[in-house]
């Protein structure tokens, strides 16, 4: 067994993130050397076919990174990316990291072991919106996972509303969004499928009388639906919007 191998994995991958047997055979690691490098205690194993080396502390982002190209679309989505953008109300002890995607997944064990997370694959915009629209990684992180933008951040959130999102903690998240890119959020509200959201989006900006309700409400003007939206949510609240 050659430590000059298990030298040049010290060197060649980062700390703190996750690597798996394609990685590790690019570096001329067999899945039997990863094996026995696990054996030896230099490498610790995570998951099928998956590993980190021993003693680390995996890291988040990093960690989001490499799920990436193995769940579909995933993204850090609705309320998370809104504080990732500077948006929130309160701050849990415990972060809960919500995670959206395009395609029926499960996060993988170890992951969520470490990391507190729920993952969606809520088909929220239409198919003729490009799955990556308003989304990409933070300015200050380019090379880390992707965000959704606060646009469409915005509408993740409300479509939560009642399910796992409280609707007082959405409106007074909503109250401190005072600017956003009207071009996307117009694109995303036409886009919409779900009314809630929709609506929540229009009668909230007007209520709390943001900057830009006028154009998001003619932006949804096809979305809004007709008559009343009712809706029981879980702590017993009855939801009810109007479509003007």
């Amino acid at each position: 067994m050659s430590t000059n191998l298990i030298k040049n994995l010290h060197t060649s991958l980062p700390r703190g993130a996750p690597f798996d047997t394609s990685i590790l055979k690019r570096l001329g690691v067999s899945a039997a050397l990863a094996h026995e490098y696990v054996k030896a205690g230099w490498l610790e194993k995570l998951g099928r076919g998956v590993f980190m080396f021993a003693g680390d502390d995996l890291k988040r982002e990093d960690t989001l990174s490499f799920l990436e190209p193995r769940i579909s679309d995933l993204h850090i989505a609705a309320k998370t990316a809104l504080s990732r953008h500077g948006f929130r109300q309160n701050v849990a002890i415990v972060e809960t990291t919500i995670l959206w995607g395009n395609r029926r997944a499960t996060l993988p064990l170890w992951f969520t072991q470490r990391f507190p997370a729920r993952y969606s694959s809520s088909h929220l915009f239409e198919d003729s919106l490009s799955d990556g629209f308003c989304i990409s990684p933070l300015p200050e992180s380019p090379e880390g996972p992707q965000v959704s933008g606060p646009e469409r951040a915005l509408l993740e959130m409300l479509s939560e509303v009642g399910i796992h999102q409280e609707l007082e903690e959405a409106r007074g998240i909503m109250e401190g969004i005072r600017q956003l890119r009207m071009r996307h959020l117009k694109l995303l509200l036409a886009n919409c499928r779900m009314v809630k959201a929709v609506r929540l989006c229009v009668v909230w900006s007007k209520e709390l009388d943001l900057p830009w309700a006028d154009q998001a409400r003619e932006a949804a003007s096809g979305r809004m639906g007709s008559g009343r939206w009712v809706a029981r949510l879980k702590n017993g609240q009855t939801l009810i919007l109007k479509s003007e």
